[in-house]
């Protein structure tokens, strides 16, 4: 780490006097043992292990590394512990604040430290997918080369967020949501260690119960809800944090989502998930953290249509214009009131009759196309309207189907490669079953070349 003048007075001020900073920072993790959950990053050899100098360099080093994970779990203390813990250089930037200026900045002295005093550089880069395209391509030159050992930290989907060549040149860690388990021990440490409340406070059953609620798998939030708990408990001059103080003191739990980046992509995967599965009660759960959220209601709408014909189709014809109408509607509204048009779509999608059958035909139709599977247009389905078409043989031999019986022509249709291919394959679920016996009466009619009624 390299302070200014500021940052290292604003340190010795900490140490000094640890009670000014936040509980969640004076608990943070000195060493790789410490950390609360993630152990599957932190067996012996693996890349953070490396990273603090648990392991040999030269061209068998510490690779750049990306961790991945939601809000609270560990991504920035991790860095923090390397940079306690290793004897390289160590650089921080964030993403919000630096640009290409300063990761230069940073990469030019890591050069001259690695050429002038043989000292190894590791870059901490804060919310890298706030970083644009040409940006995060600065960083490719020093991660290639190994001027500097990036750790990148993220809360979005790197597929999403960053390039693949740098993503390429490195390794991706995904961190793991911490369990009730993992934080029911960080806060007894923070109850008890000096660093934390030092016993100042206890802390009730059914108050952790609670907290552990509140936090949400974030052991910051955790700390920080403690923190506030155990004021509202020392102002009253009580020595137990219990649950009407720490309700008084702590306001409800962020809903996990995030409409920039994963969250957004996983709780509407979840939604439509859940409408196939005819849960209508986990649909609704997952359509109300999307609209507490915020969520743009025409995407949801969106969503839906898509799922009204991907999962239901011809079992309730009725699905996909509901979801149209609902669509229409909350583009006329807006949020609050279209969040009862997106729960009467959502509960009507879920509890209908389900088929794939559409979904299934059109990409059983388009893998045969891909994949060469095509052939001319029979000549008498040719356009014969363009002078010069009779000629060719177009549309000689068509027979107008409204002019038999029954209005089925005998003829073929699909091109000679494709002739008797079956794509739909209706269901017996809900209405479809009458398009079953109907697409079952129409092609033995087309085979056998009859005429008359079906």
């Amino acid at each position: 780490m390299e302070p200014d003048l500021f940052t290292a007075a604003a340190e010795d001020r900490q140490e000094k006097d640890p009670s000014s900073s936040p509980l969640a920072v004076r608990m943070r993790p000195r060493t790789l043992d410490e950390v609360v959950g993630q152990q599957h990053l932190l067996k012996p050899g693996s890349p953070l292990r490396r990273l603090v100098g648990e392991g040999g360099g030269g061209p068998a080093g510490p690779s750049s590394v990306f961790l991945w994970g939601p809000p609270g779990i560990g991504k920035t203390t991790l860095a923090y512990v390397v940079s306690k813990a290793t004897n390289k250089r160590f650089v921080e930037l964030s993403a919000i604040t630096a640009g290409v200026k300063e990761v230069r900045a940073v990469i030019d002295g890591a050069r001259r430290a690695s050429g002038g005093f043989g000292k190894e550089t590791v870059l901490f880069l804060d919310e890298i997918h706030r970083f644009s395209k040409a940006q995060q391509d600065s960083l490719l030159p020093a991660v290639e080369n190994r001027w500097v050992t990036l750790i990148a930290a993220t809360t979005e989907n790197p597929y999403f967020s960053v390039i693949s060549p740098l993503l390429s040149r490195s390794l991706l860690l995904t961190l793991e949501p911490l369990t009730d388990e993992d934080l029911r021990g960080l806060v007894h440490r923070a109850l008890t260690d000096e660093r934390g409340l030092a016993g100042s406070v206890t802390l009730a059953e059914d108050a952790e119960a609670h907290l552990l609620r509140v936090a949400g798998g974030d052991a910051r939030r955790a700390l920080t809800a403690l923190e506030a708990g155990a004021g509202a408990a020392l102002d009253k001059g009580e020595a137990e944090i219990t649950l009407t103080t720490l309700e008084e003191s702590v306001d409800r739990a962020a809903v996990a989502y995030d409409r920039a980046g994963d969250q957004h992509y996983d709780v509407a995967s979840a939604l439509i998930k859940s409408i196939r599965g005819s849960d209508v009660d986990a649909a609704l759960h997952y359509l109300a953290r999307m609209i507490d959220a915020g969520e743009d209601p025409r995407f949801i709408a969106r969503r839906l249509m898509i799922s009204a014909s991907e999962d239901i189709g011809l079992a309730d014809p009725t699905a996909l214009p509901t979801a149209v109408a609902a669509a229409q509607a909350v583009a006329m509204i807006g949020f609050p009131e279209a969040a009862l048009t997106l729960s009467h779509a959502t509960i009507a999608l879920a509890l209908a009759p389900k088929s794939n059958a559409a979904t299934t035909a059109i990409g059983a139709a388009l893998e045969d196309v891909r994949k060469g599977h095509a052939g001319p247009v029979p000549t008498h389905l040719r356009d014969g309207h363009y002078k010069g078409a009779a000629k060719l043989g177009h549309a000689q031999g068509y027979i107008y189907p409204h002019d038999v019986p029954g209005a089925i022509a005998a003829q073929q249709y699909a091109p000679d490669a494709l002739a008797g291919k079956r794509y739909y394959q209706p269901t017996r679920y809900g209405a479809e079953a009458r398009y079953a016996d109907v697409v079952e009466k129409v092609r033995e009619r087309l085979a056998e070349g009859g005429r008359g009624e079906c």
